[in-house]
């Protein structure tokens, strides 16, 4: 007994001894624990403030650069090939010349009202003149110097307003157009910029636009139409061939949208990350699945495939998948391509006869309609159980009508600025060219000069 209850004072002593030794670490360890818990905030701090990332600045130079080459000279050459000789120049001038335009604009206050302020429809004018912007400030990419940021959005407004060229031409005054141009870019594409990508009224309803579908496509299609009925068909159109006179430049255009394109849609991950790589992979394959589409639908309904149906389905696709890039999964994004190209071949042939307009180069048949089925479908392929990128809480349904909506809004909002625009323009300088202007051609009469010698 004796031993028993000396064995259990000993194993007293112990435990006491641990449990002051236990105690002891506890608190000389405290102060580290501390230490550690408070510096987790400030670590976590660190990582979210700003930083430039060399390789997300790398790309998005690249990506803005691949977008200019989209519109001078892709977008000029891909018009100018479908327009008659005597336009040709014309043509070229005016993308060229609203391209520096707009450059401009977006400078002094486009950028400012885009992506500046919390209003629902346009931002403020704290950075108007890029007032406040230096190369140590960021925009609303955090990886990026906000020069950087302003320089890629800037292209994006400028090729949405060229995009408009392409219903007009051949019969407007070149002062006309740069009055349009001033007026859209204010009224039109810097609010559609706010609204969606600016965190305005479409942003917060939830609609998802990855690259323009309704900022760019819709927005300049339906200002296209408008144009279209406006100004009134050219002098001649449905009696005198009208057939593009450059082929290979039209294709050369489409080649060069096409390249470009990666900058428009893989840029804007705005990153060089996973979602850029989902974006390249999806602008390839849409515009492979409509340029085979297109040509498909053509031999079935005309009995021959055209060069300019296999252009035309290439921008067709392109359009669509737009807003669809950083969202819908690869095999999302081969349905997407080949649905729009069957949709805008029949745009650009029964819907422009059963409306009877003169859309010169098809600017509504295939941005405005691939918008429209690129912005709704988005809301479709998106889905996680369809190969898209959304989460498992994704609600199809509840999203296609956000999309409905988003394109509604857009074709509304779109349409007014642009009669209005319009109607300024022709009040103020005049829309059309003389009939002897218009059958002299705009090159001469307009600019001076000839596309070609003869």
């Amino acid at each position: 007994m004796k031993k028993l209850i000396a064995i259990l004072a000993l194993g007293v002593a112990a435990l006491g001894f641990s449990t002051l030794s236990l105690a002891q670490d506890t608190a000389a360890s405290a102060p580290a624990a501390a230490e550690a818990v408070a510096a987790a905030p400030a670590e976590a701090e660190a990582a979210a403030e700003p930083k430039v990332d060399s390789g997300d600045t790398a790309w998005m130079l690249t990506s803005t650069l691949l977008v200019i080459l989209m519109t001078i000279p892709g977008l000029a050459l891909f018009y100018g090939g479908l327009a008659r000789s005597k336009n040709m120049l014309s043509v070229l001038m005016h993308v060229f010349v609203i391209f520096s335009l707009i450059s401009i604009l977006w400078a002094i206050y486009g950028y400012s009202l885009a992506f500046g302020g919390d209003g629902n429809f346009f931002g403020n004018f704290d950075k108007s003149f890029l007032r406040g912007v230096t190369q140590e400030t960021f925009g609303p990419l955090t990886t990026i110097p906000e020069y950087v940021f302003i320089a890629f959005q800037g292209t994006f407004a400028a090729i949405t307003t060229a995009l408009v060229v392409g219903s007009y031409a051949e019969r407007i005054k070149f002062s006309a157009v740069l009055v349009f141009s001033v007026l859209w870019f204010t009224f039109a594409y810097v609010p559609m910029a706010h609204i969606v990508w600016g965190d305005g009224l479409l942003a917060q309803d939830g609609a998802l636009d990855f690259a323009g579908g309704t900022v760019v496509h819709i927005n300049a299609g339906i200002a296209g139409l408008v144009g279209a009925f406006v100004l009134g068909k050219r002098i001649g159109y449905g009696k005198e061939a009208m057939a593009p006179h450059n082929l290979p430049l039209t294709m050369v255009g489409a080649s060069l949208l096409w390249v470009g394109w990666f900058g428009f849609n893989a840029g804007s991950a705005g990153a060089a990350d996973a979602v850029a790589g989902l974006a390249f992979v999806n602008t390839v394959l849409a515009t492979a699945a409509a340029v085979l589409s297109w040509i498909a639908g053509e031999a079935l309904t005309k009995g021959k495939a055209s060069m300019l149906g296999a252009a035309s389905g290439a921008i067709a696709g392109l359009v669509a998948v737009t807003p669809a890039a950083g969202f819908v999964g690869p095999m999302g994004a081969i349905v997407l391509g080949a649905i729009a190209g069957l949709v805008c071949l029949w745009g650009v042939t029964g819907l422009k006869h059963m409306l009877g307009m003169d859309d010169s180069f098809d600017v509504f048949g295939v941005h405005g309609l691939g918008g429209i089925v690129g912005a709704i479908l988005t809301g479709v392929f998106a889905a996680p159980w369809l190969g898209g990128a959304q989460g498992d809480d994704f609600a199809m349904g509840a999203q296609v009508w956000i999309q409905i909506k988003s394109v509604l809004f857009t074709i509304a909002w779109s349409g007014v600025v642009a009669f209005i625009a319009y109607k300024i323009a022709d009040m103020t300088v005049g829309l059309r060219v003389t009939e002897e202007e218009e059958r002299e051609g705009l090159d001469i009469s307009s600019h001076g000069e000839t596309a070609y010698s003869k």
